[in-house]
């Protein structure tokens, strides 16, 4: 039998309290329940006055209704409040009964122009919400696993200019000059003058020359490429967690950076955590960067790099280093003898061309008019040869398998749960706040079940 009541409830008046609508197992009563939202005030109370002005919506309303957006990837501020008028779990979590008025779309917008802006407010949002994953032992920062991932930008590709690129300072510059004028000393060689000062090779304005594409809507982004992708105007998001997906640190920037270059702004901050190994990918995989792991007593666990000849061509590892007498020996065993080190850090064996011209394996070794084979060396070499070491260690392998499972997966719920593929903000101060409270939204969901699931078995 058919029934036919569907409006029938439509203006019945019943009486209900608002924690009775809202389901015990309700992710935002779970996460109510996890953590103690009043530390919100401390954060913020230098921010408001204390005797004048009008009253404010509260603070933690405030933080709470982005946490909504960011907790169930709502596209925009303006969507998000339409959500919480017609959500009775939503306006349980704020605390606003079902006839109160939600705070207008653009109240938290102003609050973090007046408010908030110029301020790390989201980032110790994030570490007090770290701070509980610890205090319940649930993060175990041993074994770090480190990837950067790219959000688009809220810009144009079109609108866009040109200008000449700012050459940044790397973070090992100073060490590694210091180290190439030893080197150099050590092998008899001058001293190599500054750029500055070599008329042979005069400063260019700005930078080395080269040119890169800024985006005239949010100049803080930057022109990413990489492999198939889309060509797009983008933020690098470097991230850590750590082998239970916990994240553990992140930073912010222009899409065109490489990894490497970023990569001691987001180590320096997890320095304190007790890390013993880094699980990195290829673009981690430098001199400079194993060298500061190592050096801090760090385990860098890279993966294997295919080499870059050319086919046909010898591969690097079939010329022979010999230590003691600091040259290589080609496949032919002909001696290639140190000749300088360069500005890069890389010191330079050479062939004897006298002894190549004749050689059977010339076309295998190089096509130089001169026929002098180079094979260069870099200062810290020896500390890729440790990397290699710690590479084949028994349990290794299948540690840089847990990437997979680990960063990669947590990049894939922020893009698909979490709204993180694209950025609808300007500016890379917006940029931080939005990874931040999404890492932070990340980091309490999971927290809230598994303390939930805790107190079920207790009981």
């Amino acid at each position: 039998m058919m029934t036919q009541n569907a409006d029938k409830n439509r203006f019945q008046v019943q009486m209900y309290t608002m924690d009775e609508l809202v389901p015990n197992d309700h992710l935002l009563r779970l996460i109510d329940r996890a953590i103690d939202w009043s530390f919100i005030y401390d954060l913020v109370e230098e921010k408001y006055s204390t005797d004048n002005g009008r009253p404010s919506v509260d603070p933690v309303v405030l933080i709470k209704i982005a946490f909504i957006q960011y907790l169930y990837g709502i596209r925009s501020m303006r969507q998000t409040v339409q959500e919480i008028e017609v959500n009775v779990a939503y306006r349980w979590f704020l605390g606003l009964d079902m006839a109160e008025k939600t705070p207008h779309f653009s109240t938290f917008s102003k609050n973090y122009t007046r408010r908030f802006k110029d301020t790390d407010l989201f980032e110790q949002i994030f570490e007090r919400i770290l701070y509980e994953c610890y205090r319940y032992k649930l993060v175990d920062p041993k074994e770090v696993f480190i990837d950067a991932t790219h959000v688009k930008a809220n810009a144009n590709n079109k609108k866009m200019q040109k200008r000449i690129a700012k050459k940044e300072a790397l973070f090992y510059e100073e060490q590694l000059k210091e180290e190439i004028q030893r080197d150099r000393e050590e092998h008899g060689k001058k001293p190599l003058k500054d750029k500055d000062d070599d008329p042979k090779d005069p400063p260019i304005t700005g930078g080395d020359g080269k040119t890169e594409k800024v985006s005239t809507t949010d100049p803080e982004s930057g022109w990413f490429h990489k492999g198939e992708h889309k060509e797009v105007f983008a933020y690098a998001v470097e991230t850590a967690c750590d082998k239970h997906g916990w994240i553990l640190g992140y930073t912010v920037n222009p899409g065109n950076l490489h990894d490497s270059r970023t990569f001691k702004g987001l180590y320096d901050k997890l320095q304190s955590t007790g890390i013993e190994t880094a699980i990195m990918d290829a673009g981690y995989k430098t001199p400079a960067i194993a060298k500061t792991l190592i050096d801090d007593g760090v385990q860098p666990l890279f993966p294997y790099k295919r080499p870059m000849t050319k086919d046909g061509y010898f591969r690097k590892h079939e010329y022979v280093y010999d230590e003691y007498y600091d040259c290589y020996i080609c496949p032919n065993h002909q001696v290639l003898k140190y000749a300088t080190t360069n500005r890069e850090g890389y010191r330079e064996y050479k062939s004897d061309p006298r002894k190549c011209v004749g050689c059977p394996h010339l076309s295998q070794c190089t096509n130089s008019k001169n026929h002098v084979k180079v094979i260069t060396r870099h200062i810290w070499e020896s500390y890729m040869e440790i990397c290699e070491d710690i590479r084949h260690t028994a349990g290794m392998k299948e540690l840089y398998k847990q990437r997979k499972e680990t960063i990669e997966r947590l990049f894939g719920t922020a893009k698909e749960a979490h709204g993180f593929r694209y950025t609808n903000m300007i500016g890379a101060a917006r940029m931080r706040m939005k990874v931040g409270l999404t890492y932070a939204a990340m980091n309490l969901k999971k927290l809230a079940r598994i303390l939930a699931k805790r107190e079920l078995v207790m009981v």
